[in-house]
């Protein structure tokens, strides 16, 4: 059984359940009797909504509104975005699809957002203008995809592109946290197991050497001097951890020393060339999608300039527009910045050589965004046994300590 919602050629819209052998075959059958499909998911016996994979969207999970966002998430962005294509390309006027997009919303605050920019476009601004007063949820890189999409009468068609795009970003980042996920298990789980040690069974063994009269080894005091301040001070550490978390925030919400903190990130061994790859894939890609929908390249690049995540890049991007305004060229003013890998430059230069400079950029996201994937994949083979290895190391030394101090209180040689 599968729960669908799709949009008449008259523009309403229509829901139900129907069964059906796979979603493949439920949203053709829907599309043989002459409706769009929006949304298509599996549902179980009882209604309830299976494991089977999307097709289109599977509906996001009811919310009240005392737990629903207050903003459009980046991933609540790129499904309305592929909607709103979707129904575009289906030949539905832009204030229909409007209208329909509102009536799927489950978020109060989403459905405000999109009330608003219906109700800007109704009287008569274009789809680029009502967007532009919500620039805290709409980049200035979305704002102008969309205006390239309306001056070349391809909406539908850039929108799709751009829903692509913010997928293949999606991807990028989700398969960079899942593979992160276990080592911060694991990460956890070794301090957890630590504190436990220190804080309750080491202190428990300070009576039994107190009363014994007899000297412990240095290593021994040691742990024991560490547990018990350990178990007596626990809420000033944990503050104290807090309260640097909570500085380390500011410091990076701050743009002088976010500046600082991105300068140093691009020199560090391994996190280094993990941003210098991200941030060179996001340029590349973000720059061809661009040129793609008729974004002339200075343009493009003084667009991208605010997408940069990190200032280093920021400021070389600006140089490099600079430089481009004033006849030298792409390839040559980034590679002179000394912050693009010089593999993306060469492809760039060849690029431009050809005359097919945007799709040589869709080479070079490609590429980096594999080695991105593979470099997360070589440091994680490389933290992971550090850290058991660690844990190990520091779990048995406290034990041994404890031991060594035991037997010498029995008086059984070792």
């Amino acid at each position: 059984m599968f729960q669908y919602k799709a949009v008449s050629s008259a523009g309403e819209l229509q829901e139900g359940v129907m069964d059906g052998e796979s979603h493949a075959k439920v949203i053709a059958h829907l599309q043989s009797t002459g409706l769009i499909p929006i949304r298509a998911t599996e549902v179980g016996p009882t209604g309830k909504q299976g494991a089977g994979n999307v097709v289109v969207r599977a509906p996001a999970s009811k919310r009240t509104a005392l737990f629903a966002k207050a903003r459009l998430s980046q991933d609540d962005l790129g499904i309305l975005t592929r909607e709103l294509a979707t129904l575009l390309k289906a030949g539905l006027p832009l204030d229909r699809s409007m209208e329909i997009l509102i009536s799927l919303v489950e978020k109060p605050a989403v459905g405000d957002l999109l009330v608003a920019i219906r109700n800007d476009v109704r009287g008569g601004a274009s789809l680029s203008k009502a967007l532009d007063p919500h620039r805290d949820v709409f980049t200035r890189f979305y704002i102008n995809m969309v205006k390239a999409g309306e001056v070349g009468g391809a909406l539908g068609n850039v929108l799709m592109r751009l829903a692509d795009h913010m997928e293949r970003s999606k991807e990028v980042r989700d398969s960079v946290i899942s593979s992160l996920v276990y080592p911060v298990i694991l990460f956890v789980v070794a301090v957890a197991s630590v504190l436990v040690l220190v804080i309750f069974v080491v202190p428990q063994f300070k009576q039994i050497f107190d009363q014994s009269g007899k000297a412990i080894p240095l290593a021994t005091e040691i742990v024991l001097a560490t547990g018990i301040f350990t178990r007596t001070f626990w809420p000033a550490m944990v503050g104290g951890v807090v309260v640097g978390i909570w500085l380390l925030v500011r410091s990076l919400n701050n743009p002088v020393s976010r500046a600082k903190w991105d300068v140093k990130f691009l020199r560090w061994p391994i996190m280094g060339k993990l941003v210098t790859k991200m941030e060179m894939a996001r340029f590349a890609r973000s720059l061809a999608i661009l040129l793609q929908n008729g974004v002339p390249l200075l343009a493009g690049l003084s667009i991208l300039k605010d997408t940069m995540g990190n200032v280093v890049f920021r400021d070389a991007v600006e140089i490099v527009a600079r430089d481009l305004k004033e006849g030298r060229g792409m390839a040559k003013p980034m590679n002179e910045a000394n912050v693009f890998p010089k593999l993306a430059v060469q492809m760039i230069a060849v690029g431009e050589e050809t005359g097919k400079l945007d799709e040589m950029l869709f080479q070079v996201a490609d590429v980096y965004d594999r080695e991105v994937a593979a470099a997360v994949k070589r440091a994680l083979a490389l933290i992971e046994p550090i850290m058991i290895v660690g844990l190990a190391l520091i779990i048995g030394g406290i034990i041994m300590s404890l031991l060594v101090a035991m037997f010498g209180l029995m008086e059984i040689p070792l």
